[in-house]
């Protein structure tokens, strides 16, 4: 019986400056080779997840932490935040004199001057997570794709994402919208740079579990691997959970074992152990 391996992307199956290890993409073909099926499980929505990735060769994705699952090109199931939930949003960050961006499986939308104020914010995001050059980062490195002056009220979306200008921002949001999820990303606790919305009770252990019980598998064959906080939660719920050795304390603390960095073999290696390949 073949296991059922879900990969993190960001800091995980490539590192904070969008590199993917050859060693990666190999093992994750040699392990669908013997059988076992590779699903990526992210944050992103489809439309971030890049030609190059796929290329690699999954089994599909769960994408919007939770909101969007795909098995071989069929969309399993996909929530959304509803028209009326963004407009609300939507009108909510305007008044509060707070930029965004809007996340769907049809694009990412910034709000009017998001790609002007979220510029020092990414920086200090890139910085977190040991880049190079961090001072050099745009808007438009890290969101290739990201459309401008696009509609934004929507009814095809995953996420949204905004910059916190303080803490407040998330408790007032948190406050103000008891039926989304509303979290924090880009820090711990009152450092968080960015605050985002999602639908009510998503997460990514959530959204395995709606694959698994299409594909009529067992949670006992499933594998894990991430690097932050936002991964513990199917950590907890996978049969066994890896952290990337570049990950955070947390997420170290609460996978299984802990593996090489991103770009020293971890993926690879970790594979090794758990004789997949």
């Amino acid at each position: 019986m073949g296991k059922f391996i879900f990969i993190d992307v960001d800091g995980t199956l490539v590192d904070y400056e969008n590199n993917l290890p050859d060693s990666a993409v190999e093992a994750i073909r040699l392990a669908r080779k013997n059988s076992h099926k590779v699903y990526i499980c992210t944050g992103r929505s489809r439309a971030e997840v890049y030609q190059s990735i796929w290329d690699i060769g999954l089994d599909g994705m769960i994408g919007g932490n939770g909101a969007y699952v795909e098995d071989n090109g069929k969309v399993v199931c996909h929530q959304l935040i509803t028209a009326e939930q963004c407009k609300n949003i939507v009108d909510w960050l305007h008044n509060r004199n707070l930029e965004f961006y809007l996340e769907s499986n049809n694009g990412l939308f910034a709000s009017e001057h998001f790609e002007t104020v979220a510029e020092p914010v990414i920086r200090k995001y890139a910085a977190y997570k040991g880049k190079e050059d961090a001072d050099k980062v745009t808007v438009r490195t890290i969101f290739p794709d990201m459309i401008f002056n696009g509609n934004l009220y929507r009814d095809d979306l995953n996420k949204i994402s905004f910059i916190l200008n303080t803490y407040d921002d998330y408790l007032a949001a948190k406050e103000a919208f008891p039926d989304l999820k509303v979290g924090t990303w880009g820090g711990k606790g009152d450092t968080a740079l960015f605050g985002d919305f999602g639908v009510k009770n998503l997460s990514k252990s959530r959204g395995i579990e709606i694959l698994l019980k299409y594909l009529n598998a067992d949670k006992a064959d499933t594998i894990a691997f991430g690097d932050s906080k936002w991964d513990i939660d199917m950590f907890k719920y996978c049969a066994i959970s890896v952290c990337v050795g570049d990950g955070g304390d947390d997420a170290k603390a609460a996978a299984t074992f802990v593996t090489d960095a991103v770009m020293d073999n971890g993926i690879f290696n970790a594979f090794k152990k758990l004789n997949l390949i």
